[in-house]
């Protein structure tokens, strides 16, 4: 693909995607202002030749020197902490970097690709979503601000490639772990293996009920490789339609750390709760017809290895270290 800028490149997606790019040749450079990504997610590229890091906010105005063949627009505060402790910057990264990224793949003509994510689905009247559906999205609630500010990111994803014929590619990313997730990102996967690495209860909300859909990071990568690589420019679910209620999940987390904590039922009381989903699951027909795409590491598969890389974490920096990540 040659010369690749990563908007978003030292997260936790962004950091497997350097990872896979410059496996296969590539020149990457990683652009993050480190508010949610961090320097340990890339430490090890930087002695590669054809890796750079740039400490850089995206909605300022970005400029690269030279060519830039493919931008991948991860750059965002997807998590629940994330979004609702900095509000009117996940708006700004999702519209004004969005914007900025978009008109330096203008200039460089290169391809583009905006990571988005289900939640533009909102709470799902429809199941399981396929991408004609449009949502259920509360645009004034304390989610909206993620939800409408991705929303808004594939509009205007959209308007740059009818009104200015580039091709851009748009995927919509479902809930995604493994290695280098953040242990305090109140997502669902960490929150269950910090706590069992740590003996703590599991905490599980109302009845456990809800479901979701687990990807590991590297099917997720390869999918979001096809789709850059494709002709195709609308909207495209990146996900494992393998659906389990959180109550599962959660059991599943304890017997693969061989934890001895227990689950515990919880009620919701906070606004990370508010018009949380209750079902979530891709409908990835598109993937599979369109880029021969699906989901191949099994979930036993890649929680072994995102428990091992936690409890590896944990062990190198403490217990209250780890706590502060």
């Amino acid at each position: 693909m040659g010369r690749v800028l990563i908007t978003g490149g030292a997260g936790f997606i962004g950091s497997h995607l350097a990872d896979r790019l410059l496996a296969e040749g590539d020149e990457v450079i990683a652009l993050d202002n480190l508010s949610t990504g961090h320097p340990r997610n890339i430490a090890h590229l930087m002695g590669n030749a054809r890796f750079r890091f740039l400490n850089y906010d995206v909605t300022d105005y970005i400029y690269v020197e030279g060519p830039v063949d493919t931008i991948f627009h991860l750059a965002s505060l997807p998590s629940p902490v994330d979004y609702l402790r900095l509000p009117i910057q996940t708006l700004k990264v999702g519209a004004l970097g969005t914007h900025k990224a978009l008109g330096l793949a203008r200039a460089k003509g290169s391809r583009f690709l905006l990571a988005s994510t289900s939640e533009v689905y909102g709470d799902p009247t429809v199941h399981p979503q396929p991408e004609e559906y449009w949502g259920n999205v509360n645009p004034v609630g304390p989610r909206g601000v993620y939800d409408e500010s991705k929303r808004f990111a594939e509009a205007m994803t959209m308007a740059y490639h009818r009104n200015h014929h580039m091709p851009n590619h748009i995927c919509r990313i479902f809930n995604t772990y493994g290695p280098r997730m953040r242990a305090d990102d109140g997502r669902v996967v960490t929150n269950f293996v910090a706590q069992a690495l740590r003996g703590e209860p599991l905490t599980v909300y109302d009845d456990g009920g809800r479901t979701r859909s687990f990807c590991f990071v590297s099917d997720l990568v390869d999918g979001m490789l096809r789709l850059v690589r494709s002709g195709y420019h609308d909207p495209v679910n990146l996900g494992n339609p393998t659906e389990m209620s959180i109550l599962e999940f959660a059991q599943r987390v304890v017997a693969l750390s061989g934890s001895k904590s227990k689950v515990e039922f919880v009620k919701p009381e906070d606004e990370r709760t508010q018009d949380d989903p209750k079902t979530r699951r891709p409908d990835i027909t598109k993937a599979r017809t369109l880029l021969g795409w699906e989901p191949t590491v099994a979930l036993d598969d890649g929680l072994v290895r995102t428990i091992d890389y936690f409890r590896q974490l944990f062990s190198a920096e403490g217990e209250s270290a780890a706590r502060r990540l």
